[in-house]
């Protein structure tokens, strides 16, 4: 009947209708089309072979989560477990290889293993189990990342010298995960339109009452299908922790989502029975072309999400119009190629179409930025690791200030302490031509690649707060953490009088800045043989977990007298914790020196905040990377003094 719909559409309007019908057909293809032209009309940095290559870099790991988390829909199930499994399997690789001595070889095959035994488990819990599969994967989903929590200890773990080339790139232009994801998408699209397991995923999410009658041992199909999942899981895992030369406990927290949202904007159904191998990759695309060109086009953080939640409904909304227009079986998708056989040579004229008018139309549009790509103010990218904590905020107005008074054009960056997306923005500045670069690494070690490769293109690059282990910057402009963790422990410890019980907030697990106070914390307290640590807890450098964790800590230990944090937002959670006890029964100290922590300061309800003075780390960065942007020498480290706050000198004192 769509076939009849068509034919006679084509015959009455001519070749507009059947154009409008073959955009309707291929919603995420139509999408991806429109970013790429806008993108190209928009920013001059966008359509270059670098750009395009990082595109592809930044992809990879989506995609190739994405294609196991099809398999899934397809069978109309869900996972939400492959992001915190895919960091498992590469901690599982990076400590059996570089901590447990044993040969690389066997390690890759533990963290395969590793990808598979989470996704049998998974399988087991909505096969056997009788778990919705949205349940059976949340609760890996805490799992895999506790386990990877516990086996790194937190902790980064270095990544084997010969599993880290899987991050670089051949001939010196041609990305290897660019190349492992296009490998796994025909894995994907073999399995899905060439094998049994495929065909029983279409069956199983069509009807799976229909599919068991039939004889299809569902139970099993779901194990497989899940274990299937758990691979790719894996391989995204390695090539993550490849990019980023460790195994970061934290990496791909929140990636399920993108996976799932890739899926969906390729066009598979989430009631399942639909969805193909190109779609997903094609959805991929999409979130990375636009996180792309945002960069690019200098969009707010804050902003980018919305937009790319905007697109994300719009693409879906594209897919529901070309349902209820009647679009053909073939498109629709039932694996990779729609219908194998009659359908594919129409799917490959499709694509064929496709790429014909893209490449057309933004080879026009590339004249309107001929001759424009220069401006007179020199361009520096800042790339913080997050600004959804005032102290990086500080620093953002610092930088932004110090970068109007000396007329240079800042871009900023916010990471959301994820050091794959700090790796692709970093990227975004290199292949962008940026003048000169300023990193506060979401962690030191994860941010080596990407601050090598800006020292190969001859990009000065300018560490604050962070430093970068593995590659050479012309500066650090940076407090003590560690020194800063000291002064900390000293002041509580000073303020009870030398002996007292106290708990710790520890910061986000993995990241440098909570390792590095930590270890402040603890070198000052070992002259203090009187002060008794009752507990210390992770409340992720976050105000409400601050809160939850110091009213969990106060049942345990009600005689508690005084709290480290290591922030003020961690420190100001708990004095709401602590109530009436905050500055009188229970001094606390703080660090970073905000604004609400410095009024909190004032109050008397936190006793001190060690302050780092970030405004003016953000103005000396930027004042630094002018410098070796013009060549005139820097020092290797500038180190702005920290500063302890107490109510007799807050008024004195200004970030």
């Amino acid at each position: 009947m769509a076939a009849e719909t068509l034919e006679s559409t084509t015959g009455a309007g001519g070749g507009a209708a059947a154009v409008r019908r073959l955009l309707l057909d291929n919603g995420a293809l139509t999408a991806l089309i429109v970013l790429v032209i806008a993108m190209s009309a928009l920013s001059g940095d966008f359509l270059t072979t670098d750009n395009l290559l990082n595109v592809g870099v930044q992809a990879a790991v989506t995609a190739i989560l994405a294609f196991g988390v099809t398999f899934v829909i397809v069978s109309a199930g869900i996972d939400l477990s492959v992001g915190s499994v895919a960091a498992l399997s590469a901690t599982v690789l990076a400590w059996s290889a570089t901590q447990q001595g044993v040969p690389v070889v066997i390690a890759v095959v533990l963290a395969v293993a590793t990808g598979v035994a989470a996704g049998l488990v998974n399988g087991f819990l909505i096969a056997y189990g009788k778990l919705p599969p949205f349940i059976a994967t949340l609760a890996m989903l805490s799992v895999a990342r506790g386990l990877s929590l516990v086996i790194s200890e937190g902790s980064p773990i270095a990544f084997p010298d010969s599993v880290s080339h899987l991050g670089d790139t051949l001939g010196g232009w041609l990305p290897v995960p660019v190349l492992v994801m296009v490998v796994m998408g025909l894995i994907a699209a073999f399995v899905l339109g060439r094998t049994y397991i495929g065909r029983s995923m279409y069956a199983i999410g069509g009807n799976e009452e229909a599919a068991r009658l039939s004889g299809l041992r569902v139970k099993r199909q779901k194990l497989a299908i899940y274990a299937l999942s758990g691979v790719f899981a894996a391989a995204a895992g390695i090539v993550l922790a490849s990019r980023l030369s460790s195994a970061q406990p934290q990496a791909a927290d929140g990636y399920e989502l993108d996976a799932i949202a890739a899926v969906v904007i390729g066009g598979a159904s989430l009631a399942g029975g639909t969805g193909k191998a190109s779609g997903t990759l094609i959805g991929a695309l999409i979130l990375a072309v636009l996180r792309n060109g945002l960069n690019l086009l200098s969009v707010s953080a804050f902003w980018q999400q919305v937009v790319i939640g905007v697109v994300i409904a719009l693409a879906v909304l594209l897919d529901t119009v070309r349902r209820k227009a009647g679009s053909s079986p073939g498109a629709a998708g039932a694996g990779l190629g729609g219908a194998l056989g009659g359908g594919k040579g129409k799917q490959a004229a499709t694509y064929g179409l496709a790429a014909v008018v893209t490449v057309a139309i933004v080879g026009a549009t590339s004249f309107l930025h001929g001759g424009t790509s220069s401006t007179a103010n020199p361009k520096v990218g800042l790339a913080l690791s997050t600004l959804n904590n005032p102290f990086f905020v500080q620093i953002q107005s610092g930088a932004q200030a110090e970068a109007k008074k000396l007329g240079v054009d800042l871009t900023v960056t916010d990471a959301q302490n994820d050091a794959s997306q700090q790796a692709n923005q970093l990227q975004n500045f290199t292949s962008s031509g940026f003048d000169s670069i300023i990193v506060n690494p979401v962690d030191s070690d994860a941010a080596s690649n990407s601050v090598n490769a800006a020292d190969k293109a001859k990009i000065p690059v300018i560490a604050v707060d962070r430093g970068v282990n593995k590659a050479t910057v012309d500066a650090l402009v940076a407090s003590d953490n560690v020194a800063g963790g000291e002064l900390a422990a000293k002041t509580v410890a000073e303020t009870l009088g030398g002996s007292g019980k106290i708990v710790i907030l520890q910061g986000q697990a993995g990241t440098s800045a909570a390792r590095e106070r930590a270890e402040g914390f603890a070198k000052g307290l070992k002259a203090y043989p009187g002060i008794q640590v009752l507990a210390q807890q992770p409340a992720d450098f976050d105000r409400t977990k601050g809160l939850d964790v110091m009213s969990n800590l106060l049942q345990a230990h009600p005689d508690v007298q005084g709290v480290i944090a290591a922030n003020d937002e961690m420190a100001l959670g708990a004095i709401k914790a602590l109530g009436s006890k905050a500055g009188k029964s229970v001094q606390v100290v703080g660090f970073d020196g905000t604004p609400d922590g410095l009024t909190a300061v004032k109050n008397g309800t936190l006793y001190a905040s060690v302050a780092q003075q970030p405004s003016e780390l953000g103005r000396i960065a930027v004042r630094n990377a002018l410098d070796a942007l013009r060549g005139k020498k820097v020092e290797a480290t500038v180190k702005v003094p920290v500063k302890v706050v107490t109510k007799g000198n807050v008024a004195g004192f200004s970030g």
